[in-house]
């Protein structure tokens, strides 16, 4: 048994066989659950999709924060025993205030994502695609400087990539996402890249499409690293360091809850998961 206690009084305790809490503000941490359940088969998952007040790339640094706080209280009553979040524009804006204020094991999407990439580029030259809040803070830059100062990092801000796969233009020959993805790789043509991080984990989603465009612009393929599945791998590393990970079997499962009307989500949430998202609840949150 874990016992957590917070500044202010309030105790959490949790166990190896208490649920994980991951959140988003939408749709896009699912990608992570999809790694998640593939690489922690055996663990419950709390998911929160903030879907009613997506997306969070394009709000003040305040809201972000504000929003977080919700989410992670929202997830708190549910006992868990760590948290994921699944969310680049929360990792970079609230990460810190959030591991400050709740004592639980926290994994954010930027420090694994900056590791992976800073291991496999070839040539030091590293781009990331991001939400202008997560652009704004520019903490992949700073965390991948950190990790090898001689690496080069070229920065996007990549504002209509969200909105377009919530809205499920996400098809590998889709004109329009196609038009978008061009024109964000276009800025990175005398940038010398052979390593593109994908900084919000609605993009893994549109990876391959992301990969054609680019291919086609540069002449050549180029590493892609998903924020979703490195994640997941430093949240079982997490566990382990920390002795949480659970010792049943074949108990895993998933329950999901969103702010907003939950038709849409389940449709749309089969495609991020390449399956059927059983347990949907709306809920109110903040």
């Amino acid at each position: 048994m874990k016992d957590f206690v917070r500044k202010s009084g309030i105790r959490y305790m949790s166990d190896k066989q208490s649920a994980i809490g991951v959140f988003d503000s939408g749709l896009g941490g699912l990608t992570a659950v999809k790694q998640l359940k593939k690489i922690l088969p055996d663990e419950k998952f709390i998911y929160f999709g903030d879907t009613g007040r997506v997306p969070y790339g394009t709000r003040s640094f305040e809201t972000v924060n504000q929003y977080a706080d919700d989410d992670m209280r929202f997830l708190l009553g549910f006992d868990i025993k760590a948290a994921i979040i699944a969310c680049g524009t929360v990792s970079a804006v609230a990460l810190d205030n959030l591991q400050k204020k709740f004592p639980l094991p926290i994994v954010g999407a930027i420090e694994p994502a900056c590791i992976a990439a800073a291991q496999r580029t070839k040539n030091g030259n590293i781009a990331v695609f991001a939400t202008p809040a997560t652009i704004g803070k520019n903490s992949f830059a700073t965390t991948l400087c950190g990790i090898n100062p001689d690496l080069s990092v070229s920065s996007v801000a990549c504002p209509m990539f969200v909105p377009l796969i919530e809205a499920g233009y996400i098809d590998v020959d889709c004109p329009v996402t196609r038009l978008i993805a061009r024109e964000y790789l276009e800025k990175l043509q005398n940038a010398d890249i052979d390593t593109l991080i994908l900084g919000c984990t609605h993009y893994p989603i549109i990876k391959d499409l992301v990969a054609s465009c680019a291919k086609e612009l540069f002449g050549r393929d180029i590493e892609i690293i998903d924020s979703g599945y490195e994640s997941a791998l430093a949240a079982k590393k997490m566990l382990l360091q920390k002795d949480l990970l659970t010792d049943l079997d074949g108990q895993g499962s998933v329950q999901y809850f969103v702010s907003d009307e939950t038709q849409n989500f389940s449709a749309v949430a089969s495609i991020f998961l390449g399956e059927a998202a059983q347990n949907v609840t709306k809920v109110t949150i903040g």
